[in-house]
């Protein structure tokens, strides 16, 4: 939102879209009416140059994208462009897949990330999710030094409580809510960083991603998967943070529901 050209009101969005050109139409539906200053995606699911830029800068937006056939891929759509943008992780681990991208606007640093979902507890997917996530805190260390206004937002695929599940003794120990995936995402929070949406809302049932399967959504079996962070100096300037379940009610919908923050 602008007065007198000046922005008084950012609206920061998230949004796990699982495939952008399956849900492309959803996707500008739903950019026209939030009209967010900065979105940020996740599973695009497309290389590079086949990613439809076309259609959303006709939006308005610039476009930062980096992506993979098939798989992962993240992108930041912003009203006006990003400086310093960086891809991928300091530290790479595994196949460095496209699960990370970093922009400022203006003076705030925008972190984009897609972690890995780490398949079954146990697994090597489970492993190599966990290794992610501690080059994931070496790097929020670095950002957080570097950067007074910071939002760390994405998919982060981890309930980091039991508030956040559906029913706590079902999940207990299973991937998503286990103890270790957890306790990596807490020592990221400790680089200096706070839940945005814990901030403003406190009750459970309250989640980010249904299953396909069960009828999950309508019955509200749910997870938070999908998260804002900030820095405490952008967790002052919150001034609402919602999920927006509509487009979730869509036929043919992402399993995830935007994360929408406004910012004064």
């Amino acid at each position: 939102m602008k007065a007198n050209g000046v922005l008084t009101l950012m609206i920061l969005a998230t949004w796990n879209v699982n495939s952008i050109n399956t849900r492309l139409t959803h996707l500008v539906d739903w950019i026209s009416f939030v009209k967010p200053n900065v979105l940020c995606l996740q599973e695009t699911k497309v290389v590079d140059e086949k990613f439809p830029r076309s259609e959303l800068e006709a939006l308005g937006y610039s476009i930062e994208i980096y992506g993979e056939k098939s798989y992962n891929g993240v992108a930041i759509l912003s009203d006006k462009p990003l400086s310093n943008v960086v891809r991928g992780l300091h530290e790479e681990v595994g196949p460095g897949s496209k699960r990370i991208i970093a922009g400022s606007y203006g003076e705030i640093r925008i972190i984009d990330v897609y972690i890995p979902n780490g398949g079954e507890v146990g697994s090597d997917k489970y492993v190599y999710k966990l290794e992610w996530l501690a080059s994931l805190k070496n790097y929020m260390a670095t950002e957080r030094s570097s950067h007074e206004n910071l939002v760390l937002c994405g998919d982060f695929n981890i309930a980091p409580e039991d508030r956040d599940v559906f029913d706590p003794n079902e999940v207990k120990g299973t991937i998503m809510c286990s103890d270790a995936e957890r306790s990596a995402l807490e020592a990221i929070r400790q680089t200096g960083l706070e839940d945005a949406f814990r901030r403003v809302h406190q009750k459970d049932g309250l989640f980010s991603w249904w299953d396909y399967r069960m009828n999950a959504f309508r019955r509200n079996i749910g997870f938070r998967i999908d998260h804002i962070w900030t820095s405490p100096q952008m967790a002052d300037k919150v001034k609402t943070i919602y999920i927006d379940r509509e487009p979730r009610k869509l036929e043919q919908p992402s399993d995830h529901a935007p994360v929408v923050a406004e910012f004064a």
